[in-house]
């Protein structure tokens, strides 16, 4: 290239970024002469304000990524051509308590993540419209598809249906909900363009009541939801079973848009092609070999069908960007067949167009270069710089507090005695009648044993329990499959334990039982979600034992920070027990994301937190091995980690600059 080409292409390349800038914004061209009207269709196709607008949206759930990240995240969706972000809203973290709401305002290690308003708020700033989908049901691969668990307080209750003690409270959390985003609508000068009424219904089949549907879409205007709503479904498996009159319905898929379309047109002539949940990868399960994935190619191809002027489609990305399951969040799912039950991993990294830690994928290009021919004469800024990674240096963990010293720093009105079994715990008598919703049950007695004692669950464990006599750890690692319908594993209903080298004499029986997530997918009866020991007694010798110390472990961060009865660790720790130690990180060190990676950790399972906030699950089951910690988490000078390990720990952490989500292979997705 001669020098005089170089000035030309100099030239012609600033002569193209200051047309791009002179373009109006998203809003500037849907508002230049006053906002009108809202969304609405006609002839299959989209209006915004009277002018001709296409749906090109991505997920990003607020509650799953750090809000120091929110606005990180929103530009990258934005410069990828896109003009809406969707979320859902998690009724169980908003009142995670009976009638005790937090939107961002609470006392909690998640409510800076609930400022829902904010999000909003911020969404526009960074030139998006937004969709919300409220629930109050919303699968999401979060816990009980985002419904409190204090709902199965009621013996009666059946949820997603019109079952008055469900609508009641329902009610209490669209009134308290709605009222803070109305007036963010767009005909009122907001960015919420859309809503969606309750979520994939269908898949309720037989237990689908349109009346409770029909509540939803009234209780939803008459808190002065203006804006257009729509329903989500998989059009080819459940029809309209999911659809409420006044609201659009939108599909659902990863494959066969020509299929869902021609179906969605079958069920709705002449409305627009709207896909809500265009999956752009899957989700991960404890004990499965590998982490799935779904090949950029293929998405493309499906992408084009979506454009075509054929099907002239709309489309939301599900996910953009998957983010974090923080906590003990994370959903489940309830198979008909073995293993009957599989909880998700924290990580919803989804293989999504942006990872879990926001960097960018081929997705992200592919998508970027096929939606910008589409939009019509608007500014899309530059992909903005990645977050750095940091690969620090180990953490030794140095003390630790036993299972016993754990029991004493529970508050003596939380250790519950003369208890009898069954008992879930949901059903405990605390957090203001909401019982306990996450973490881990401590059930302990002390009983008379025999010689070659037998010790029999009833029922299901629900869903993972460890077993300990006298303090000894008795139970095994999960490490296999294999175990799944073995005594303490969620797989097999009424299995024993026979203890063999037990003397005759009375001996303390603890039995520990980790709450693994409650499935979000389902019928009707899969939502009766109970944890910990909600089935039956527990028999020694096929007797009964009739009374039971109940403790609760929820793990909130300010009991974990307020832990005492540490002792320094000398040697190998079995758990179940507390770990902590500290890492520095001085002035001349940068605070950037990092991953703590759990690979070393074998016949292990548990929880991780990085002063004081709680980063998720790890489990040498596999597939995942890694922990994102986003750096709003970790500061310079002294950032504490607490591990809570059910069998075998280590004494140090590792870290690196890379997450490690397991084996990759390509599935042949379904919704499980």
């Amino acid at each position: 290239m001669t020098p005089l080409d170089k000035v030309a292409l100099y030239l012609a390349c600033t002569l193209v970024t200051v047309a791009a800038q002179d373009l109006p914004s998203n809003y500037q061209y849907y508002t230049e002469e006053g906002v009108k009207s809202g969304l609405e269709w006609t002839n299959g196709a989209f209006l915004l304000n009277k002018k001709g607008f296409r749906i090109f949206s991505g997920a990003v759930h607020y509650f799953r990524v750090h809000p120091d990240y929110w606005r990180d995240r929103l530009k990258k969706v934005r410069a990828a051509g896109l003009t809406t972000v969707e979320t859902y809203v998690p009724w169980n973290l908003h009142e995670k308590t009976k009638d005790s709401f937090d939107f961002g305002d609470g006392q909690s290690e998640m409510s800076p993540f609930l400022d829902i308003v904010r999000f909003v708020k911020m969404a526009k700033e960074e030139d998006l419209f937004v969709i919300v989908r409220p629930g109050p049901y919303i699968c999401s691969e979060w816990d009980y598809g985002g419904l409190p668990s204090w709902l199965q307080r009621d013996p009666s209750m059946r949820v997603r249906t019109s079952y008055p003690g469900y609508l009641e409270r329902v009610d209490k959390f669209f009134g308290m909900l709605l009222p803070l985003l109305t007036d963010l609508q767009f005909t009122r000068n907001g960015s919420i363009i859309a809503w969606q009424v309750e979520n994939e219904y269908g898949n309720y089949q037989e237990d689908v009541d349109r009346a409770y549907m029909e509540y939803l879409r009234d209780k939803m205007i008459e808190l002065g939801v203006i804006e257009t709503l729509f329903t989500s479904d998989t059009p080819t498996l459940s029809g309209d079973l999911g659809s409420v009159e006044g609201a659009i319905q939108s599909a659902n898929f990863q494959y066969g848009a020509a299929k869902e379309f021609a179906r969605l047109q079958e069920l709705q002539p002449g409305g627009p092609n709207l896909v809500m949940e265009f999956w752009t990868g899957w989700f991960d399960h404890w004990g499965e070999p590998w982490h799935n994935t779904h090949n950029p190619e293929d998405m493309a191809s499906e992408l084009s069908v979506i454009l075509s002027d054929e099907w002239y489609g709309n489309v939301n990305f599900y996910m953009f960007h998957g983010g974090t399951s923080f906590g003990f969040l994370n959903g489940a799912n309830v198979p008909p067949i073995s293993p009957q039950y599989m909880a998700d991993v924290s990580s919803y990294d989804y293989d999504a167009v942006l990872t879990e830690a926001g960097d960018y994928t081929p997705k992200y290009t592919i998508i970027r270069e096929m939606i910008l021919p589409n939009l019509p004469p608007i500014y899309t800024p530059e992909p903005p710089e990645l977050k750095s990674k940091a690969n620090y240096r180990g953490v030794v963990l140095t003390e630790y507090v036993s299972l016993e010293n754990l029991v004493r720093n529970v508050p003596g009105e939380l250790q519950f005695t003369g208890m009898k079994l069954p008992l879930a715990m949901e059903d405990l008598p605390m957090n203001n009648d909401s019982g306990q919703s996450f973490g881990y049950i401590l059930y302990r007695t002390t009983a008379e044993f025999g010689s070659g004692s037998n010790l029999t669950i009833v029922g299901h464990v629900r869903d993972l329990a460890v077993l300990r006599i006298d303090g000894k750890l008795l139970s095994k690692p999960w490490t296999s499959d294999s175990q799944i319908g073995s005594f303490g594993f969620w797989g097999a209903a009424n299995r024993s334990y026979t203890f063999e080298d037990v003397e005759y004499g009375a001996h303390v029986i603890d039995i520990l039982v980790e709450n693994m997530g409650r499935n979000n997918f389902g019928v009707l009866s899969d939502f009766n979600q109970k944890k910990g020991l909600p089935e039956g007694p527990v028999l020694l010798d096929d007797v009964d034992i009739p009374e039971w110390e109940v403790i609760p472990f929820e793990f909130n961060s300010e009991w974990v920070e307020s832990l005492t009865q540490y002792q320094p660790i000398t040697g190998n720790v079995d758990g179940p027990a507390v770990l902590r130690g500290s890492m520095i990180l001085s002035l001349s060190e940068e605070v950037a994301d990092t991953f703590i990676d759990m690979s070393s950790w074998t016949e292990s399972r548990g929880i991780v937190f990085v002063n004081g906030f709680n980063l998720g699950r790890y489990s040498s089951i596999g597939p995942c091995k890694t922990l994102y910690v986003p750096a709003p988490l970790l500061k310079q000078g002294e950032n504490k980690f607490h591990v809570f390990e059910l069998y075998h720990a280590r004494n140090d952490l590792a870290f690196s600059d890379v997450p490690n989500l397991g084996p990759v292979r390509e599935p042949n997705n379904s919704r499980i």
